[in-house]
């Protein structure tokens, strides 16, 4: 029996990461985390898992961010009950980020299942629940950084720093091939060489095959220091209160958060900036704050601690939805810090219909935002954008910010990738979007790698891996998508074409113009190709009643 992957997520997506690896002694997963992006992509999390979640026999699990962790809930509820082995430090962020997610599920499922209740449907089921996550967090195992350990037959493996997020780890794999051994390495999502809390990514050299992550492959950000980094911000938060409004920044609750806080409450501490109020509007961040006072012995390039950081008095976190809410009466002067970061779901979206129609305004984005995603859609230019069911026109300024980002750049992809070489068989490019992926690979190609070593697999492709770098692409049979709605997803289209309708008809100048319209779109489409004309009206004297369309007197 031969050792196989199978990539059934973030190939040829950013998000869903998801390994499986078949050995002749068993099988075991490399994290299991939830899509994100185009609803098409995102429906993906509410398809069967393309495995049966019993016949695992443990999880290697790279950090605690829900595109990595957030569908272990659901492999839970389909009946996993082993090991997860992870870093304490993404133990603890589990046991806040997997009850506040079944937490979001159990909400949605409620607010379908009304939607559906006023058409007569039946209720919709949330994916899991807080009892599922629950449940997860009782198999939650720990190990420090270069611990080995065997977690099933026939396997060894050990976590390296990823320099990403608290405890996020790359992941050295052994597993047995009959008397030889197969060596892989799955990196994680790599953090930059410049970054708040953590020393760059670290892990060893020479292995049959490497997983990278490729999300800003040919992408660079530009060169800068930790102090240039705040300089920029603090020209950002300047020009925004400059004009009067509020400044909306979306951003994750877990790291982008306590970045964004460390360096705007260096800002305030030095003067540079006079914000009225910082709010900071997320249920989780008070419970992660906990876990980053607990780990702050690993902290690196801080110069707040976790005290200072987390209790100044110009900051307001925000649990109670009360609190939030109350927010929206702010019209100027402040600084509102709120997830998600991809403006998918949460209470960002709140303020963003609060405050995008003002043009006064101003939305920072300081992460990746996914195709197909709110933020993505608001940052490419969009004038009108659809949030809850209602049509927001986009007033405000749009302004974006690269040097927060979580993730290794291109030159820091490949200075990681062509640390970790000789990998004697191939390169697997994942977590990446295909136009990253592709400059990635060209680079590896002009690096001096061979084509085929040089692979960028497909959702729910599997490869057979040999000792010594030998291997084979099988096909799957079946995919659970059409990979060409990966980026071009038929939901968004249909949002912009309503948009673009609605628009037309109110430029239309009379209402003869716009039932024209209207009918014509009917006749393409083949839907009641000649609507009935109304009946005219006939006026009549002031005493009288019309009634379908003639006079009828007292």
């Amino acid at each position: 029996m031969t050792v196989t992957i199978h990539f059934h997520g973030a190939s040829g997506t950013v998000t869903g990461s998801c390994y499986r690896i078949v050995h002749p002694k068993g099988q075991f997963l490399v994290d299991c985390g939830m899509f994100q992006g185009n609803k098409t992509v995102r429906d993906l999390n509410y398809k069967p898992l393309p495995f049966d979640p019993k016949a695992i026999d443990f999880l290697l699990l790279t950090h605690a961010h829900i595109d990595h962790a957030g569908l272990l809930p659901k492999l839970t509820r389909n009946g996993y009950r082993k090991p997860i082995w992870c870093t304490a430090p993404t133990g603890g962020l589990l046991e806040y980020l997997l009850p506040d997610a079944a937490g979001i599920q159990e909400s949605e499922a409620e607010y379908e299942s009304r939607k559906r209740g006023r058409k007569g449907n039946a209720p919709a089921e949330a994916l899991y629940t807080m009892r599922d996550a629950e449940e997860t967090l009782t198999h939650v195992r720990s190990l420090d950084y270069q611990q080995w350990i065997e977690p099933g037959p026939g396997v060894r493996a050990r976590y390296w720093n990823a320099g990403h997020i608290l405890g996020s780890a790359s992941i050295e794999v052994e597993v047995a091939d009959g008397d030889k051994k197969i060596t892989i390495l799955f990196s994680g999502d790599l953090g930059p060489d410049e970054k708040v809390f953590y020393k760059a990514p670290d892990a060893p050299s020479g292995f049959d095959y490497i997983l990278s992550e490729s999300t800003y492959g040919g992408r660079e950000r530009q060169d800068y220091t930790l102090d240039q980094r705040r300089e920029a911000l603090r020209t950002e938060i300047n020009d925004a209160l400059k004009r009067g409004g509020n400044l909306v920044i979306p951003a994750f609750a877990v790291e982008r958060s306590q970045e964004l806080l460390h360096d705007i409450g260096l800002l305030i501490k030095d003067k540079e900036i006079s914000p009225s109020r910082v709010f900071l509007d997320s249920p989780l961040a008070s419970k992660v704050t906990a876990v980053y006072r607990k780990y702050e012995s690993m902290f690196d390039d801080v110069q707040l601690s976790a005290s200072e950081l987390f209790n100044d008095p110009s900051f307001r976190i925000i649990e109670a939805v009360e609190d939030s809410k109350a927010i929206n009466a702010i019209k100027g002067g402040a600084i509102i810090m709120s997830a998600s970061g991809m403006c998918d779901a949460g209470r960002i979206k709140h303020h963003l219909m609060n405050n995008l129609p003002r043009a006064n305004a101003t939305v920072l984005f300081v992460g990746y935002q996914a195709p197909g995603t709110l933020g993505q859609i608001i940052l490419s230019g969009a004038k009108t954008v659809r949030i809850h069911g209602e049509e927001i026109p986009v007033r405000a300024r749009i302004r974006s910010m690269g040097n927060y980002s979580a993730h290794a750049d291109h030159s820091e992809l490949m200075h990681w990738i062509t640390g970790r070489l000789p990998s004697h068989g191939a390169i697997f490019l994942t977590h990446g979007e295909d136009e990253e992926r592709t400059a990635l690979r060209n680079a590896l190609l002009a690096n001096g790698l061979a084509g085929d070593q040089v692979i960028m697999p497909l959702l729910d492709d599997a490869v057979e891996l040999q000792a010594g770098g030998a291997r084979t692409i099988v096909e799957p049979q079946v995919r659970r998508m059409d990979l060409n709605q990966l980026n071009a997803d038929w939901h968004n289209a249909y949002s912009s074409f309503i948009i673009d309708l609605s628009n037309r008809l109110q430029a239309a100048t009379t209402d003869e113009d716009r039932l024209k319209l209207m009918a014509g779109l009917k006749d393409k489409l083949g839907v009641h190709p000649h609507p009935p004309q109304p009946t005219p009206i006939t006026p009549v004297a002031a005493t009288g009643t019309i009634l379908h369309g003639e006079p009828s007197g007292e």
